[in-house]
């Protein structure tokens, strides 16, 4: 049997899709295996996530990441020589161990995060087998519903629009491949009418359009729109998801529409967003209300959790404990799952395993800022999870991820299980 003792760790400087620096990791096995994990970071950020250790001062705009490379090299690689990689449990203990505070501000989670994933990737490839399978086991099969961003708004498109993502799923489509072809005739019919319109910016963070609206609600007619253009039914073959992030322009209840200078309260936010839902074919909400809103998610929840899936980004931050209190408040109905809010993979996992005790549904994500690393679509695949958001239908970091899902459900044939529509948790729009 290969021995699959951790040998060596070792941390370097890389640079992400917004060219800036972040953490990849490599992890050496005894047997030879080696695994490999890079740190994505995020733009629009809930205040409980584990914290991206950066260096500060003028070097890159103070992204630097020495320090947490440092600690890869050092303490983290001292604390992980012997251990089982195998044992994905027992290292990311010894992780969380080693930095010793609540939010991973010691080492840094963008430093745990890279080496969680990196060993996870070397125990499978001691194991001569691909990632997803050595999480979910030889019965790991089904394909993820994608949830893919046509329009970037919010903090990802210099707040031009309000709205962080208009996106779109595909909840009849056959397989995972013909998701991905419906939506680029979707993306494509997008960009066309904006330029016959004169209302495009150029591409956003994510890789959507980045668009020039008067108005919040006119990218929802857009979109409505590209859908008919691209020569699908609008609800029925492609239906729309939103990522508000609220709390981008929400706190203690009052939210501030910047484009529409409007200001709402809590009820007035629940109002327009259930008129959204009742005017186009909605089926997700991705944190409605601010983080610190816990009774407006928890009315959204009760007037419109029965007809859509209802998401908690900044809400949950991919917390267990976040999760299970939500799910005792009525609050939200679905986590958004990111490895680099908690820092490690067990973490994450964890908020999963809370998600379904609770009767919610899940979402694998993507962070604004990327990379090339394509371990979250083996994560919603080994675990189950059912749904992938990686941002939109361009750029390499975020092509790389859905060409990887491309490939495994090829590998998986007739085994392949697409999650389709059954994976939203509250159905389709009617």
């Amino acid at each position: 049997m290969t021995d699959t003792r951790i040998a060596f760790v070792h941390g370097r400087r890389v640079w992400d899709s917004r060219g800036r620096p972040t953490l990849e990791a490599d992890v050496l096995l005894e047997g030879g295996a080696v695994g490999r994990g890079m740190a994505p970071a995020g733009a629009s950020t809930g205040s409980g996530e584990a914290l991206d250790l950066r260096d500060g001062g003028t070097a890159f705009g103070g992204y630097d990441v020495t320090r947490a490379v440092a600690n890869v090299n050092g303490a983290i690689t001292r604390a992980l020589v012997g251990l089982d990689a195998a044992d994905q449990a027992a290292v990311d203990a010894r992780l969380i161990e080693a930095d010793g505070t609540a939010n991973k501000s010691r080492l840094g989670a963008n430093a745990l995060t890279a080496v969680s994933m990196a060993v996870a990737h070397a125990a499978a490839g001691a194991a001569g087998e691909p990632l997803y399978r050595h999480l979910g086991g030889p019965d790991a099969a089904t394909m993820p519903l994608p949830q893919i961003q046509i329009f970037g708004g919010g903090a990802h498109a210099g707040r031009r629009v309000d709205i962080q993502d208009f996106l779109v799923v595909c909840p009849a489509a056959a397989s995972f491949a013909q998701a991905l072809d419906w939506t680029a005739e979707v993306y494509r019919a997008a960009g066309t009418l904006m330029a016959e319109a004169g209302t495009s910016a150029g591409v956003a963070d994510e890789g959507g359009w980045w668009p020039s609206f008067a108005t919040n609600e006119q990218a929802l007619e857009t979109l409505v729109r590209a859908i008919e253009r691209a020569g699908l039914k609008p609800g029925a073959q492609v239906a729309i998801a939103l990522d508000i992030a609220a709390s981008e322009f929400g706190r203690g209840g009052h939210y501030t529409l910047g484009l529409e200078s409007r200001a709402l309260d809590s009820d007035g936010m629940i109002r327009m967003l259930a008129g959204w839902v009742d005017a186009y074919p909605i089926v997700s909400i991705e944190d409605p209300l601010a983080e610190d809103d816990a009774a407006g998610f928890a009315a959204f929840t009760a007037e419109l959790g029965h007809r859509i899936q209802i998401v908690g980004d900044d809400f949950l931050v991919s917390d267990a404990a976040r999760v299970r209190a939500a799910a005792a408040q009525g609050a939200a109905n679905t986590v958004l799952l990111k490895p680099n809010q908690r820092g490690t993979l067990s973490e994450t996992r964890a908020a999963w395993n809370a998600a379904k005790d609770a009767g919610f549904a899940a979402i694998v994500s993507a962070r604004s800022g990327e990379t090339e690393d394509t371990t979250i679509v083996h994560l919603a695949v080994g675990w189950g999870v059912g749904q992938l958001k990686v941002g939109s239908f361009a750029r390499g970091e975020r092509m790389a991820k859905w060409n990887e899902a491309l490939r495994i459900e090829e590998v998986l044939g007739a085994r392949a299980r697409f999650a389709g529509g059954a994976a939203l948790r509250r159905g389709t729009a009617g």
